[in-house]
């Protein structure tokens, strides 16, 4: 897994099993990690796909995978961080690691969906999404190996 990024926190989420399916708890205005309200969206993975690496100026993104498996991999470079030149890794699915990934502003990440269906990621983002406030590398920029 690696040492544990600075700002990044890890928060296991509830299950609630009802007779129609099960609910799924995503945030609330009084959990670890809520900034404010910017914009929701679900982004699609397909198994085996990459995505990355991506870094944001302003947004605190807030992810959970609610359909299927995505391993994150976050990479810090922030010259003043306790945690710089450190990689984080972690998997969230519904079945095996039901938690909401908080990851601050300036910190790369990367991801990759698991397993042989594709996967749904919600992120609750403190902020709108703006293209200016993104910055963007290639896959191979940020020396990490994703076969392992």
């Amino acid at each position: 897994m690696g040492k544990l990024i600075e700002g990044v926190s890890i928060i296991p989420l509830s299950i609630i099993a009802t007779d129609g399916g099960d609910v799924l708890q995503g945030m609330k205005e009084s959990d670890q990690g809520y900034v404010r309200f910017g914009e929701v969206y679900f982004s699609m993975v397909e198994p085996g796909a990459f995505k990355g690496w991506k870094r944001h100026k302003e947004m605190v993104l807030n992810l959970v995978v609610p359909v299927g498996a995505v391993r994150f991999v976050i990479y810090d470079d922030r010259p003043n961080s306790a945690s710089c030149k450190h990689f984080q890794e972690i998997i969230l699915s519904k079945d095996k690691n039901y938690s909401r990934l908080t990851v601050p502003p300036m910190v790369w990440m990367g991801f990759q969906g698991l397993g042989d269906t594709g996967s749904m990621l919600l992120n609750i983002a403190s902020i709108e999404h703006a293209p200016e406030e993104v910055d963007r590398k290639e896959l191979n920029e940020i020396e990490f190996d994703w076969s392992r």
